[in-house]
């Protein structure tokens, strides 16, 4: 039984019960004052006589009452079932158009929108909201889609390298392969980065993590001493300085998050007697993680794409001994979204980046040291 006939009966059901509520009151309240038999003079001694005066009593009303009665609920249930049926069909309308956009969705057509028109009402904001999830899903599928296209890229070209080193030790067996194995490890190692970075990516994007009480500046802190040795090696400076920030989240993924972005500032800054600044601070319903470095001065067009996947700038593919998979600041964008946050990234204007991230602050009771 569809939907549209369920209400039609509903409405049906409900004006026959008021038709017969309506007539019983009539019958009770009116007729219960009439008398079962009524006796007069005149009846009395001519009844029958042609001219006699006639009153109706009960039984003579019951007989008048109950055919109009029941020729009255008669029209009633036609009336309700008609009547039902198309205000049923009417009020089900933006159902239909909203089955109809599932159906396309299903179907593989995302760019459908139902847009439906008239007043605020529950369907209304039904048809809105599943234009929004819609959207929300292309742009989802779009952008998975595009990444799968670059990741499947990626991962070719070091397999391909692979296999060409390994052609060419095969095809010369009496050829030093000492050069060959070096260069194996480094796109083996490069390949498996590239790995472990694609799922970290697909965890932080499907929010698979167990939320706790984190305290980021103690994240900040750990990122930048694991750190240290390399900015130390390019003759860089790191400095860490801020706040208690209790936020909620994953403490390995915003650990991951924070490791990038130190990580980068560092590969990514001047050769020699460059710095980096950690900073962290706390507002009422936020905390902040403020990463800054020194380097080249960078257009705002080009900053404007860091975050992509497997999106990098000229001159940010190699730096030394440093060879990127581009997916650093990319983590950064999922992991800070998978948390509520926002990233923000701004040129300096002396050269180099700041990054900031802004993620809910967590309300914290009792002692913040057991973060």
């Amino acid at each position: 039984m569809s939907v549209r006939l369920k209400l039609t009966l509903s409405y049906a059901g409900f004006l026959m019960v008021a038709g017969v509520l309506l007539l019983a009151v009539v019958w009770v309240f009116l007729l219960r004052y009439v008398p079962a038999d009524i006796y007069t003079p005149e009846a009395s001694s001519v009844f029958g006589r042609p001219g006699a005066p006639f009153i109706p009593d009960r039984e003579d009303l019951q007989r008048a009452f109950f055919p109009k009665a029941a020729a009255a609920l008669a029209f009633l249930l036609g009336f309700g079932l008609l009547g039902g049926w198309i205000l049923a069909g009417s009020m089900l309308a933006p159902l239909t158009r909203i089955t109809h956009a599932a159906r396309l969705a299903t179907d593989g057509s995302l760019s459908h929108r139902i847009q439906l028109e008239g007043r605020k009402d529950e369907f209304r904001e039904l048809a809105d909201t599943f234009d929004a999830m819609l959207g929300r899903v292309e742009a989802h599928v779009a952008e998975q889609r595009r990444f799968a296209a670059n990741a499947s890229h990626e991962l070719r070209t070091p397999l391909a390298i692979t296999q060409t080193l390994l052609d060419v030790a095969r095809n010369d067996p009496g050829r030093d392969t000492g050069d060959l194995v070096d260069r194996l490890q480094l796109v083996n190692t490069r390949a498996i980065d590239l790995t472990e970075a694609l799922l970290v990516l697909s965890r932080a994007d499907q929010r698979s993590f167990i939320r706790e009480p984190v305290d980021l500046s103690l994240i900040a802190e750990e990122a930048s001493e694991t750190l240290l040795p390399l900015a130390e090696k390019r003759g860089l400076t790191i400095e860490t300085s801020g706040d208690i920030t209790p936020t909620v989240g994953s403490h390995a993924l915003l650990l991951q998050m924070a490791t990038n972005l130190v990580h980068n500032a560092i590969v990514h800054n001047l050769p020699e007697q460059g710095s980096v600044w950690v900073t962290t601070g706390a507002r009422p319903e936020t905390v902040l993680l403020t990463v800054e470095n020194t380097g080249e001065t960078l257009p705002p067009q080009l900053v404007s794409t860091l975050t992509e996947p497997f999106q990098r700038g000229t001159g940010r593919i190699i730096r030394g001994d440093h060879v990127g998979v581009g997916l650093g600041l990319a983590i950064v964008k999922s992991i800070v979204r998978a948390h509520d946050g926002t990233l923000t990234l701004v040129p300096r204007p002396d050269g180099g980046l700041r990054v900031t991230v802004r993620l809910p602050a967590a309300h914290v009771h009792g002692d913040v040291s057991q973060l």
